[in-house]
């Protein structure tokens, strides 16, 4: 089978040139992967490698998925069609003609869409769907992956990627083209005028919301100085113009303000590994800065560093998180600001630390599945009912939502909001930091990580669904010399507590597990809807956090002997 979709892609009349010579090339085991199966819809829609193939980013593969989804907007009426598309992009391989191609295949289809003329953030796409109020939204971007990647992700018109029951429509669609090399993106010159450049004007509307967000506008900053770097991403602009407009001392990591597809001066793009910040920390410690504040390449994801006793302390997502909070509940609240029944939402797989601080201050929690879609799909809820008053959404991953003009994770407002902490806390004497071990001493020490298992290619995908259908039919007592008390499977929707079984309600059926033990600790495990991966979360809760430490590399090892 694999033999055979490979011959027709490399005889195929109407493939694209530039993937000739790879095919050519291949080796079996090459062939294999970039045939076995088709590339799917994640967590965060379309993501993989580049190259030819039905498993890999290409014209032909977004084709099929522009056909589906095309389809599925045209099944919505005139009304639909006409209300168009915004398209994004950011500055991997091929981003840019994947953008053009794909509002030249929605114009075969008479569907208007609106194409950034450059480079632009996640954010900024869901502000534009919501800005020319668009029936959706296209985003091309691998997020954080490495330079060998792209991907591929679905907004609705409230500019919120596609939640499942809404992609399941288009998915459908996409499955029903049985050809995807006999598609063409060639519009007629009538059809081209549906496709409009945008630029400025929504980069305006966008700043200004941005701005919108601070608290303490005045705020003293000549003596907060910050080293910021986009990643060679899209946040090199917005964030620059925001932390100019708003009055911010920065330094630009120059090196990597190039929108540089390979990524040269970086290891990784990805915040949530110690690479993305080793140019950072030479120049804050040559700068003597504050704080050190990385966005990855769609820049929906931030990460932080912070100078504390002389030496920089890098922050995960779940403390930067938990900074993040105490700082806007603890202003809202001081300036009787705080909105009746507020709420906050967060992921399954975000620590516990974030909820109590929302208790804190009155502030109730709601969990999600992970991918922030869920939380757009929860604004958009209580946003008809009034029932509950947004006041802050983020994941573990390194993204959050101060204010809901977006509807997904965005890095420019949360760099605006942390500068504005690092300032407020530093006329205090403290660093953010401190404000982090004043939160642990109040409220419990947690040590959040996760580890992950990669295995590439069909074998790998078949070792991770054999570990998580093992686990599923072990029903384990203790993990570490700490008993299980609470079971959770998301797959199958049920939980085991206190040797009753009972039915998991509220979420969407997901290929989750989470233990929760004895001391208050969890442990739950996930395999990556975009990458060949099974996360394993982990938030550990100790005495203190040396203690927290030693239980975390105790529980580390127990799940590692557990999965051999």
């Amino acid at each position: 089978m694999v033999n055979e979709v490979y011959e027709k892609w490399l005889h195929h009349p109407n493939l694209d040139p530039s993937y000739k010579e790879v095919l050519a090339n291949m080796s079996e085991k090459e062939k294999n992967d970039a045939f076995y199966t088709t590339i799917e819809f994640g967590t965060a829609g379309m993501r993989g490698l580049l190259g030819p193939g039905t498993n890999r980013i290409n014209l032909h593969t977004i084709r099929k998925a522009n056909a589906g989804f095309a389809q599925y907007i045209c099944a919505h009426g005139e009304e639909a069609k006409k209300r168009g598309i915004a398209i994004g992009y950011d500055n991997r391989h091929m981003s840019y003609e994947f953008a053009m191609d794909s509002a030249k295949m929605l114009a075969t289809f008479g569907i208007t869409s609106y194409v950034f003329e450059s480079l632009r953030p996640t954010p900024e796409l869901s502000f534009a769907v919501r800005y020319f109020h668009c029936f959706g939204g296209i985003m091309v971007t691998a997020s954080h992956n490495p330079k060998e990647y792209n991907g591929y992700k679905l907004y609705d018109e409230k500019g919120c990627q596609l939640v499942p029951h809404l992609a399941e429509q288009v998915i459908e669609r996409v499955n029903a083209v049985e050809d995807e090399l006999a598609l063409c993106a060639n519009p007629t010159a009538e059809q081209e005028q549906l496709i409009h450049v945008i630029g400025k004007e929504v980069d305006e509307a966008y700043y200004e919301k941005v701005l919108g967000i601070q608290l303490n506008p005045q705020i003293a900053k000549d003596d907060v100085k910050i080293i910021f770097t986009p990643e060679h991403g899209t946040a090199n602009i917005p964030v620059k113009e925001v932390y100019t407009r708003a009055g911010y001392h920065f330094v630009a990591v120059e090196e990597q303000c190039t929108p540089d597809p390979d990524f040269s001066n970086t290891p990784t793009p990805n915040p949530e590994e110690a690479g993305a910040y080793e140019l950072a920390l030479e120049y804050a410690k040559r700068e003597a800065a504050d704080i050190i504040l990385v966005c990855d390449p769609d820049a929906d994801r931030m990460g932080v560093g912070v100078k504390h006793h002389g030496e920089y302390k890098l922050l995960t997502g779940n403390q930067s998180g938990a900074v993040l909070i105490e700082y806007i509940f603890s202003q809202l609240k001081a300036k009787n600001q705080m909105p009746p029944n507020p709420v906050m939402f967060n992921t399954v797989v975000t620590s516990d630390l974030g909820e109590k601080i929302a208790d804190k201050y009155g502030v109730a929690t709601e969990k999600t599945l992970t991918g922030f879609k869920f939380i757009g799909e929860k604004v958009a809820k209580y946003e008809a009912t009034n029932e509950k008053q947004y006041v802050f959404g983020y994941e573990e991953s390194y993204g959050s939502l101060i204010q809901p003009f977006v509807r997904d994770k965005d890095a420019p407002q949360a760099c605006l909001m942390l500068a504005e902490a690092a300032c407020y806390y530093k006329a205090q004497g403290k660093t953010l930091v401190d404000v982090l071990y004043d939160l642990y001493a109040e409220l419990g020490y947690y040590e959040e990580s996760q580890k992950s298992l990669t295995l590439a290619g069909q074998e790998g995908a078949q070792r991770i669904q054999e570990i998580l259908a093992t686990l599923r039919k072990t029903q384990l007592q203790d993990l570490g010399g700490s008993a299980v008390v609470r079971f959770e499977d998301y797959k199958e929707c049920r939980v085991v507590e206190n040797g009753k079984e009972f039915e998991l309600t509220g979420f969407t059926k997901s290929d989750v597990l989470k233990y929760y033990l004895a001391d208050g600790s969890w442990i739950a495990i996930r395999p990556s809807g975009t990458e060949p991966k099974c996360k394993f979360y982990y938030c550990i809760k100790g005495s203190s956090l040396e203690d927290a430490h030693e239980k975390t590399l105790s529980y580390q090892q127990a799940i590692d002997d557990l999965i051999k």
